[in-house]
């Protein structure tokens, strides 16, 4: 696919993308127990869960996850409960809220106080500097690997999640992405530094050969994705495929896992194929045969920033 192609993805496309009941429930006010940050002359919030385990005696891995666009902390933490993988585990998890994009037009009124990663241009807004500020408080609180930072999310915090493995990669080790392809924008100023492990997951009925609009892209097809981050991994081209157990056949769709191997550093790159799934959280809502919340843990965990662990 050739890479030259610049738009601004338009508001319509983005909140579209992200509509779904549970990417709905609980929307509006700030999270209990939130914490505040004030970046850019803004005060910004973020949860932050801390499992009993920790005891500052030891490093430990953080995972930051995402929710789509017009969401906030609680409709994330609704479709993607991580706090028990973190309890078992011992890694900190944070659920970080976006602003509302001012430039929005025709904002769902369900979606009242959500907010939305990679706001539309022009803005003053950009989220990446906000997470690397996220990354050094919590750095300067805790016993934090910064070898070990994980990003991941769904829909619209996908998106951000390839901004951040191409714009902070320095400072991501690997990112897990839940209905989302990758922004054309994203994709053409990917810059990335290190050896990168990523994971999609993404139904055929989900805008999967990319996201066309008015005779415009504005996503890569999946397909593409899995290109751009094997041939910079180096990996092998040809995938390990499993066909997933159909554990749920009233879900109306099935799984292939799709395994790109050792790439440079151990790193591979792994994709959940949802034969006729939609823009879903498998395991939450949709298909009912994965388990989308500890597969990324699973995945994720297996790397530090210099490869496989």
């Amino acid at each position: 696919m050739t890479k030259n192609i610049l738009i601004l993805i338009p508001l319509l496309v983005l909140f579209t993308c992200c509509k779904n009941e549970n990417d709905t429930k609980t929307l509006g006010g700030p999270y209990p127990g939130a914490q505040t940050l004030i970046h850019d002359g803004v005060s910004r919030q973020y949860f932050v869960y801390v499992p009993d385990s920790y005891n500052e005696t030891a490093q430990v891995p953080l995972l930051f996850n995402f929710h789509g666009g017009a969401g906030d902390i609680a409709s994330q933490l609704n479709i993607s409960d991580m706090r028990p993988i973190a309890d078992t585990a011992g890694f900190i998890l944070v659920y970080p809220q976006a602003l509302p994009d001012p430039n929005a037009k025709n904002q769902n009124p369900k979606k009242k106080g959500g907010g939305t990663w990679m706001h539309k241009e022009p803005t003053t807004v950009d989220d990446i500097f906000f997470v690397e500020a996220m990354i050094d408080t919590l750095a300067s609180k805790y016993m934090i690997d910064e070898s070990r930072v994980y990003a991941c999310g769904y829909s619209n915090g996908g998106d951000f999640s390839f901004e951040l493995a191409c714009r902070l990669n320095n400072r991501i080790a690997a990112i897990g992405v839940v209905a989302r392809s990758m922004y054309i924008k994203t994709y053409n100023n990917c810059s990335p530094t290190h050896p990168t492990p990523v994971l999609t997951i993404h139904g055929t009925e989900d805008n999967y050969n990319g996201l066309i609009g008015e005779g415009i892209t504005y996503y890569i097809s999946i397909d593409d994705v899995n290109n751009y981050w094997t041939s910079y991994n180096n990996t092998e081209k040809t995938p390990a495929v499993v066909k997933m157990p159909d554990l749920n056949s009233g879900d109306g769709s099935t799984v292939e896992h799709y395994s790109f191997n050792n790439g440079d550093n151990g790193t591979s790159v792994e994709h959940y194929k949802v034969i006729g799934g939609g823009h879903d959280w498998p395991g939450s809502f949709g298909n009912m045969d994965i388990d989308a919340t500890l597969i990324i843990w699973e995945f994720v965990s297996k790397y530090n920033i210099n490869g496989l662990r």
